[in-house]
């Protein structure tokens, strides 16, 4: 889930940055799959709110099959449905998979990392975020030193910590 901003001057910075960060996020994890022996690749993905039901989600999913093909008038019943259900946000995920092991990595939550001071993925929704200033130097624009830096740090640490 993409966190919760706090304010406008915080909502710009967040969308000054998320590319650049998302940029830097998968051109570290690149040059660490150079010199792993991990394979990456890389999958859109649908991400559903927690507590979406199996049924809910295939249900919204025959609905939005449906619209592709339907008349005017059924598109207008089709939104009215979907309008009441849970909706899925796309999401990019990076599977590494070394023999038998096999890991995801969920792409927006590392940018995340990179961009927020306070940003935790077991916890999205806990807690408003704040912007890293440090990312944006003083006449607002990205500073891509240490926006690099903090990317490189967070990939070689996820690349440590995976699994034996």
């Amino acid at each position: 889930m993409p966190p919760k901003i706090n304010n406008s001057v915080a909502w710009q910075q967040a969308e000054i940055l998320m590319q650049p960060a998302f940029i830097r996020v998968v051109d570290n994890i690149r040059k660490q799959l150079d010199v792993s022996s991990w394979k990456g690749t890389y999958h859109d993905v649908l991400i559903w709110p927690a507590s979406t039901t199996d049924q809910t989600k295939a249900i919204v999913t025959q609905l939005l099959q449906e619209m592709e093909t339907a008349t005017p008038e059924q598109a207008d019943e089709i939104k009215e449905s979907l309008s009441r259900l849970p909706m899925p946000h796309p999401g990019y995920h990076l599977r590494l998979q070394r023999q038998e092991q096999q890991v995801n990595i969920d792409l927006w939550e590392l940018c995340y990392q990179v961009c927020f001071l306070n940003y935790s993925p077991e916890n999205p929704n806990s807690v408003g975020v704040d912007i890293d200033s440090s990312l944006i130097d003083e006449t607002g624009e990205v500073d891509w030193l240490i926006l690099e830096a903090k990317t490189k740090e967070l990939v070689e640490q996820l690349f440590t910590n995976l699994p034996e």
